[in-house]
């Protein structure tokens, strides 16, 4: 025998969201549930990366960038996107100098291509070394100064940001 709802189709459809609810909080074939998973593959698409140099080295700065076009390539393989943030300061601002710079002739194309790296540098560290060399440290036009390139680091970090230093 059929039971019928004394209350009509207002009734039915709230037994249905119920239904739909449960439907998508139940477990998964492979554990979690349905709205756990669509949640965690739309979180999984933006993947975010600092990567710290703080070295006069021209291997470092190249280690630096090489890691940089590798986790682009890989993600974009994927389908999905990767922010990339390299942070120089002290010794290592040199890599975004104007006149110092052993790889400026790399960032130009690299940045231009991939619009998702950005390439920070310290300003504190700018402002000393004006000082000691009694003129002004011109930086590529690629790099963004941000007061800090460590406090910089600590934001990147708090904000999420995988954090290497090659």
């Amino acid at each position: 025998m059929a039971t019928r709802f004394s209350h009509g189709p207002r009734l039915q459809l709230a037994a249905g969201m119920m239904m739909a609810i449960v439907a998508a909080i139940a477990p998964g074939p492979n554990g979690g549930n349905a709205w756990a998973q669509g949640t965690d593959r739309a979180a999984a698409k933006v993947h975010k990366v600092a990567i710290q140099v703080s070295e006069n080295d021209k291997a470092q700065m190249n280690l630096a960038l090489n890691n940089a076009k590798n986790i682009i390539d890989y993600y974009k393989k994927k389908g999905e996107t990767v922010l990339i943030e390299i942070v120089t300061y002290g010794p290592g601002l040199h890599m975004l100098r104007a006149d110092t710079s052993p790889v400026k002739d790399r960032i130009g194309p690299m940045v231009l291509e991939n619009p998702e790296v950005k390439l920070i540098a310290c300003g504190n560290t700018q402002a000393n070394q004006s000082k000691a060399e009694g003129k002004a440290v011109t930086l590529i036009p690629e790099a963004t100064v941000m007061p800090s390139g460590a406090v910089r680091l600590m934001e990147l970090q708090a904000e999420g940001y995988a954090y290497l230093r090659p």
